[in-house]
C-alpha cells in the first residue's frame, strides 16, 4: 500500500491498536512459551491462558452497564444472532436503519417483525407505535452509515412497558460514548474499537434468559460453546481498557476532524441529524456526483458509499432510502470515517481531493 494512503473508513473496521497488538503477542508465542495453551484445560498452561481471559472479559465488561454477564462470541453478527433467536415470544420491532445482522436474523427468526420508521434526520420517535405482543425491541446506538446516535433509553423505556426486552447494536458506540441505558441486551465487537477481527461480546443483564447458538463443549456457561482464543480476548481486553482511558480524548479529537472536513466540503449536504451524531461519521451528498468515478479519482483515499456489508449489492442503501433519499440522491452521497489515528493533515488533504474530483466532473 502506497505511504501516502489515506484511511476515512473507520466505521467498516479500525486499525489495531498497538496496546491491542501488544497484549495478544504472550498468546501468540511459540511452543516453549505455552501461550497457545487451551484456556479450558484444567493443566496450569491452560489456567494462565483462562486467567488471560477473564481479565480480558472484565476490561470489556467495563464498557458496559453493571449488573450483567459478558459472552465472549465470533463477533457482534453471531452475538446479534444469539440475541434475537432467544426471544420466548411474542413479535420483533426493529429501527428501518438496522444493521443487516440484525434485519435478516430477524427475518430469518420467523417471528412477527415490524420496522419501526425513522425521520429525516435518521432518528426513531421515542413515541413511535409498537405493536402489541413485541417481545424484543431492537434498535442501534449508532448508525454505521449516517452516524445518527438513537434515543435509546427512552426506546428501552418504551420496551419495557409492554414487557418487551430491548436489544441494543452498539457495534458503532462501544468504547466511544456512555453504554445504552436501559438496554437487556447489547452487541459488540472488537474491530470496530481498535481491537482484533475475529471476537465479540454479548451483554447479557441479569435475570435475562437466553438460548445457546452454537452446541458442543458447553463453553461459557453453556451460552457459546468453543474453543476460546485468548490472543483475540486478551486484544480485545486491551483494546477496550484503552477505549474506556480516552473517550473524551478520542471524541474531542474527532470533533475536531469533522468541523475541518465540513469546512472544506462546505457545499456538500449533510445525510442525517446534524447534532444527535457521532462526530465520526459523516455521510455526505453532492447532487450529480459519479461515486465510481469519484472513487477512480481518488484511489488513494479509503472510504465509501455506506455499509461495508452492502458494498456489492448495487442497491441503493437501505439507510439513506429510509431517511426519504430517492435512490439517485442516495447513490450521490459518500460516507467519511474518522477515527483515534486519522491526523488532522490528512483529512484536510483527502477533503481537497475529493472536492477537487468532484469539481472535476461539473459537479
Amino acid at each position: 500500500m502506497p505511504a501516502q494512503f489515506i484511511y476515512l473508513d473507520n466505521q467498516a473496521t479500525t486499525p489495531l491498536a498497538p496496546e491491542a497488538r501488544a497484549a495478544m503477542e504472550p498468546w501468540l508465542a511459540g511452543p516453549e512459551a505455552m501461550g497457545f495453551a487451551n484456556p479450558h484445560s484444567m493443566h496450569r498452561p491452560g489456567r494462565a491462558a483462562a486467567a488471560a481471559v477473564e481479565v480480558a472479559r472484565e476490561q470489556v465488561a467495563a464498557l458496559l452497564p453493571k449488573g450483567g454477564r459478558l459472552i465472549f462470541t465470533s463477533g457482534a453478527t453471531e452475538a446479534l444472532n444469539q440475541a434475537i433467536r432467544s426471544v420466548p415470544r411474542g413479535g420483533i420491532a426493529y429501527s428501518a436503519i438496522e444493521h443487516s445482522a440484525v434485519v435478516n436474523s430477524v427475518l430469518a427468526s420467523g417471528a412477527a417483525a415490524q420496522e419501526l420508521p425513522v425521520n429525516a434526520d435518521g432518528l426513531v420517535d421515542p413515541d413511535v407505535e409498537i405493536a402489541e405482543g413485541t417481545g424484543l425491541v431492537a434498535v442501534m446506538q449508532v448508525n454505521n452509515e449516517i452516524g445518527t446516535v438513537q434515543p435509546v433509553a427512552q426506546l428501552a423505556i418504551r420496551a419495557h412497558e409492554m414487557g418487551a426486552l430491548f436489544l441494543c447494536d452498539a457495534v458503532q458506540g462501544a468504547g466511544k460514548l456512555a453504554p445504552p441505558e436501559g438496554a437487556d441486551l447489547i452487541a459488540i465487537t472488537a474491530h470496530k474499537l481498535y481491537g482484533p477481527k475475529g471476537i465479540g461480546a454479548l451483554w447479557v443483564r441479569d435475570g435475562v434468559k437466553i438460548a445457546s447458538l452454537i452446541e458442543g463443549g458447553g463453553q461459557e456457561g453453556g451460552l457459546r460453546s468453543g474453543t476460546l482464543s485468548p490472543a483475540l480476548c486478551a486484544g480485545f481486553g486491551a483494546a477496550a481498557a484503552l477505549a474506556n482511558e480516552r473517550m473524551e480524548t478520542d471524541f474531542q479529537h474527532l470533533c475536531g476532524l469533522a468541523q475541518l472536513a465540513r469546512s472544506i466540503l462546505s457545499r456538500w449536504s449533510l445525510n442525517g441529524s446534524a447534532a444527535a451524531r457521532w462526530p465520526g461519521n459523516l455521510n455526505l451528498r453532492l447532487d450529480g456526483l459519479n461515486f465510481p468515478r469519484l472513487l477512480s479519482d481518488c484511489r488513494t483515499i479509503a472510504f465509501s458509499a455506506g455499509s461495508a456489508c452492502g458494498s456489492g449489492t448495487g442497491a441503493p442503501s437501505r439507510v439513506l432510502s429510509a431517511i426519504g433519499l430517492e435512490p439517485k440522491e442516495a447513490r450521490n452521497s459518500i460516507r467519511l470515517g474518522f477515527g483515534r489515528y486519522t491526523a488532522r493533515e490528512e483529512v484536510e488533504a483527502a477533503c481537497h481531493a475529493i472536492e477537487a474530483a468532484a469539481q472535476a466532473q461539473g459537479v
